[in-house]
């Protein structure tokens, strides 16, 4: 398993706060980090060898400014610039790497995300687990909170996550969500009493499966079931909020679907309550 986190570096303010993240789990676990930045925009054209060059250099010095920066940090710590396509590039770039960490101009509330489409696509393209770092401070959060619905991926980010909050001495909670189904006016028929005890019955055996053996593997982890009616992302967005990690899986898989996020976990790195991992 590849030991280096590779971190997607923009002039985006959020930068800052992916490079700390990266570093501050580099040094924790003895792990390499490369600052990666991608040069794009109209590659190709007459001309354009002397303010690529120059674009380029920039880069490089952004780059090594946070280098610079980290300098105290302990952590070995490696630059690179592309040429070309900034999601293609950080794809490609996740190939050999042990986490992939971006950033998402999301800074909590009611406010936008307008580099959103971008972050989807990589987390969706690439080849290892995407931490996805919102710009804001989840400062003295605890806990990890993982998405879970019984699928193999699913089952991936649930030990992704309770290595992650076993690592860092955290509870961890593993949520299931349930959703009645819906149709144009059954709403204002309601539901049965014996429909909704069934939902939530198969939703707990659901997640007592896939928890199942999880203590044997951490017999210090704090596990913490939950198990609710509702849509899954404002479940988790919810949980999320107060914990310092969320993680979820994602759905794409093989080349027809490598740039396909579950609708979820698209909604979940679309607003991201906390720092969150999408695990394939």
């Amino acid at each position: 398993m590849s030991e280096v986190i590779v971190v997607g570096v923009s002039g985006a303010p959020v930068s800052a706060r992916v490079v700390d993240w990266a570093m501050t789990r580099a040094a924790e676990r003895s792990q390499r980090v490369e600052l990666v930045s991608v040069v794009g925009g109209a590659i190709g054209t007459l001309g354009e060898g002397g303010p690529l060059a120059e674009a380029t250099a920039a880069s490089r010095s952004f780059l090594e400014d946070y280098v610079r920066l980290h300098a105290d940090w302990d952590v070995e710590v490696s630059v690179r610039v592309e040429v070309g396509n900034p999601v293609e590039r950080l794809v490609s770039a996740s190939e050999d790497a042990a986490l992939l960490v971006i950033g998402s101009d999301y800074q909590g509330g009611s406010s936008p995300s307008v580099r959103g489409f971008h972050g989807v696509r990589i987390t969706a393209g690439a080849h290892c687990p995407v931490v996805v770092v919102p710009d804001f401070d989840p400062a003295d959060r605890k806990g990890v909170v993982v998405g879970v619905d019984g699928s193999e991926i699913s089952e991936s980010a649930l030990r992704f996550a309770a290595a992650e909050a076993d690592r860092s001495d955290e509870p961890l909670t593993a949520v299931s969500v349930w959703t009645p189904l819906t149709a144009p006016g059954y709403g204002l028929v309601g539901y049965s009493q014996p429909y909704l005890d069934n939902m939530q019955t198969a939703t707990e055996e659901i997640l007592a499966i896939a928890l199942a053996g999880l203590s044997t593997d951490y017999p210090d982890l704090t596990i913490v079931p939950v198990v609710e009616s509702g849509y899954p992302s404002r479940v988790l967005d919810e949980l999320a909020a107060t914990a310092r990690l969320c993680v979820v899986g994602s759905r794409g898989r093989g080349a027809i679907r490598r740039f396909l996020l579950g609708s979820i976990s698209q909604e979940v790195i679309a607003h991201p309550a906390t720092v969150t991992a999408v695990v394939r």
